[in-house]
C-alpha cells in the first residue's frame, strides 16, 4: 500500500521492451533502501524490484501493464515518480493508495494559477464516476484533491513543491496519466450495487 506523497523524482536510465514486455533500469536516491522484491510505485503503477544497487533499481513490466497504464509511452532518460511501501508506522499523509491503476487520463490544459498551477485530466465515464468534488484522486501516483469537476474531465491545482518534486512539472497539453480511482468509492459502489433500483422505505 502506498499514500501517493513521491518520494523521489527517479529517472529512466535504460528502457528495454520486446514482444515479452518491458523491463526498466530506473536511477534513484531511494536505491539503498530498496531489496530484492520490493514493491515500488513507478509513476503510481506497484511494480516489484527484480535488481537493485546503490544507485538504482530494474523492474519489469508485463503487457498487461503496459496496455492499461501510461507506462508504455515512457521513455529512457524521463523523469518518473517513485513512491516505497508504506510501513506500518507511517503517517498516512495523502489517502490510500494501492498502486493499481484504474485507466489512463489525457491532459487537456494547463493554465497557471497565481503560483499554483491547474492541470485539466480527461477522463472516461468509468473513471469520472468515481471523482468527488475536493476528494481525493490519484495522479501518476501522487495523491491530489479534485478541485473542478466537469463533463468529461476534473481538474487538480498544483503548488511549487509538487511541480518541483514529481514529473507534473512538465506536465503539457497531450500528455498521459496513470489514474487511480480512491478505493472507498469503489468498495462502496460494489457494496451497494445489490441494492440498485430497490425500494428501501
Amino acid at each position: 500500500m502506498f499514500t501517493g506523497l513521491i518520494q523521489d523524482l527517479g529517472t529512466v536510465e535504460r528502457l528495454e521492451a520486446d514482444a515479452d514486455g518491458a523491463t526498466l533500469r530506473i536511477a534513484t536516491k531511494l536505491a539503498p533502501e530498496i531489496g530484492l522484491g520490493d514493491s515500488v510505485a513507478v509513476n503510481g503503477v506497484c511494480l516489484t524490484a527484480t535488481a537493485t544497487d546503490g544507485t538504482g533499481f530494474e523492474t519489469e513490466a508485463m503487457n498487461q501493464t503496459l496496455t492499461v497504464t501510461a507506462l508504455g509511452t515512457v521513455e529512457a532518460g524521463d523523469p518518473v515518480n517513485l513512491e516505497l511501501a508504506m510501513k506500518a508506522s507511517d503517517r498516512l499523509g495523502g489517502h490510500i493508495v494501492q498502486g493499481h491503476v484504474d485507466g489512463v487520463g489525457q491532459i487537456a490544459a494547463v493554465e497557471q494559477d497565481g503560483f499554483a498551477r491547474r492541470v485539466r485530466i480527461e477522463l472516461s465515464p468509468d473513471l469520472l464516476r468515481y471523482a468527488v468534488d475536493k476528494g481525493s484522486i490519484t495522479l501518476d501516483g501522487v495523491s491530489l484533491t479534485v478541485a473542478e469537476l466537469g463533463e468529461d474531465w476534473v481538474e487538480v491545482s498544483l503548488i511549487p513543491e509538487t511541480l518541483e518534486r514529481t514529473n507534473f512539472g512538465r506536465a503539457a497539453p497531450g500528455g498521459r496519466v496513470n489514474v487511480e480511482s480512491d478505493v472507498v468509492a469503489k468498495y462502496v459502489e460494489r457494496l451497494l450495487a445489490p441494492f440498485a433500483g430497490k425500494d428501501r422505505t
